[in-house]
């Protein structure tokens, strides 16, 4: 899955948050939608514009966001 053919970042739309190509839907809202247990068949009855590829791209995108090292925890040493 190359995730760079759906999701854009753009600074004229959302800041430059990476969105969904041709929408205003962020990575992170769809991440959002679904911590709150939000099926993704319900995310795309939600979001027409929304296909299963660009849902598949948005993880695509953050598996290599952890890859590069982009998303960590920190350890807390003082455990």
């Amino acid at each position: 899955m190359n995730w760079q053919n759906y999701i854009v970042s753009e600074k004229e739309i959302l800041l430059g948050k990476p969105t969904i190509r041709g929408t205003r839907i962020s990575v992170d809202h769809i991440v959002s939608l679904l911590a709150q247990g939000w099926s993704e068949q319900k995310i795309l009855d939600n979001y027409p514009r929304l296909t299963h590829d660009s849902l598949r791209a948005v993880f695509s995108y953050l598996y290599d966001c952890i890859q590069d090292g982009f998303l960590y925890t920190p350890i807390d040493k003082a455990s």
